[in-house]
């Protein structure tokens, strides 16, 4: 992160030195050219002046200014091809030797001609100090412009990497924006997702308890209906059963009753006859001489009511007197009828 800065830094300052070297090459450049042409002037012109008619001496100075000016415009054009990094080809470079050496001929020409040898090498100088700083000056203007250049392009290097880092940061902001936006449906899907799973296992659950209360509701209806049958059997069953026993019972009882009215009629037939026997034998004793016991009074009263006899007969068989026997005979009476003797007693009240 800190590296861009730092870079973008250094990259100013190596164009604001560019730019320094640039300027300072420029004004040197055009200084010496301004110089050297200034000093060709004033060598070359007495030549010309010298070789040239007199009615002709004031266009002296036009050559070393032609001269000069094919100077100013190589040194200029090739400042501009070389701050644009392009190549005029080699008739720039035959004008700018041309030019350089026309114009180290026309100002060591005078001495030359003179043989002065010192001369010659001091008018030299300029114009080989134009030429090497006119080759200078494009080399070092070609070199400006390689370094501007690269800086250019350190710079677009520069700008781009921040346009992709401005751009890998929107992208990774606009993808984790993304990713938190799909997290959050994600979520909320998954929310939806677990909360429907639940609703389901919800309703299965219900379900399963509503079919389970069914079943069990079911299973106990028919253990119910079950027991009704089973219970309903059982009191068909103890129904037949008591039917049976109380069948049983009664024919037992009516059995029972059969046989204890025959054995009643047995024993009243028994007792009748014996009673008949006993009675006949009582009535067949005939009258009685004497006053019996009263216990066999009683026995002979009782045969006599039986048989029905009238109370005097009965008192003869007995013996004792007819008030006695007729007080036994109501007695008897009263035994074997008390309802009669109560409805006697009552007319007997009444009248």
């Amino acid at each position: 992160m800190s590296s861009v800065p730092e870079a973008s830094l250094v990259g100013r300052l190596n164009s604001v030195q560019v730019r320094s070297a640039e300027r300072a090459l420029s004004v040197g450049t055009w200084l010496i050219v301004a110089g050297a042409m200034l000093y060709s002037v004033l060598t070359v012109t007495p030549l010309m002046a010298a070789h040239t008619p007199d009615e002709w001496d004031w266009t002296a100075p036009i050559l070393p200014l032609v001269v000069d000016a094919a100077v100013v415009i190589v040194v200029r054009l090739d400042s501009v091809l070389a701050r644009l990094g392009g190549h005029g080809g080699s008739w720039p470079v035959v004008l700018r030797w041309m030019t350089g050496a026309m114009t180290l001929a026309l100002n060591v020409a005078d001495s030359a001609l003179r043989k002065d040898l010192v001369g010659v090498a001091v008018h030299a100088v300029a114009p080989l100090l134009l030429i090497v700083t006119a080759e200078t000056g494009l080399a070092y203007r070609r070199a400006i412009t390689a370094a501007v250049a690269a800086l250019h392009a350190e710079e677009r290097a520069e700008r781009e990497a921040r346009e992709r880092a401005a751009a890998e940061r929107v992208e990774a902001a606009e993808r984790r924006e993304r990713e938190r936006r799909e997290h959050e449906a994600r979520l909320v899907r998954e929310q939806r997702e677990h909360e429907a799973q639940l609703a389901r296992e919800q309703a299965e659950r219900e379900e399963r308890a509503r079919r389970e209360q069914r079943e069990w509701e079911e299973a106990r209806e028919r253990r119910e209906q079950a027991e009704r049958e089973r219970l309903a059997r059982e009191r068909e069953q103890e129904r037949r059963e008591r039917e049976r026993r109380e069948r049983e019972e009664a024919e037992q009882r009516e059995r029972e009753r059969r046989e204890r009215e025959a054995r009643e009629r047995r024993e009243r037939q028994e007792r009748a006859e014996r009673a008949e026997r006993e009675r006949a034998a009582l009535l067949a004793a005939g009258p009685a001489t004497e006053k019996l016991k009263e216990e066999q009074a009683r026995a002979r009263v009782r045969a006599a009511f039986d048989a029905g006899l009238p109370v005097r007969s009965a008192a003869e068989l007995t013996g004792w007197s007819v008030g006695w026997v007729s007080a036994r005979y109501q007695e008897l009476r009263e035994a074997h009828h008390p309802h009669l003797v109560a409805v006697g007693a009552a007319g007997e009240e009444t009248g």
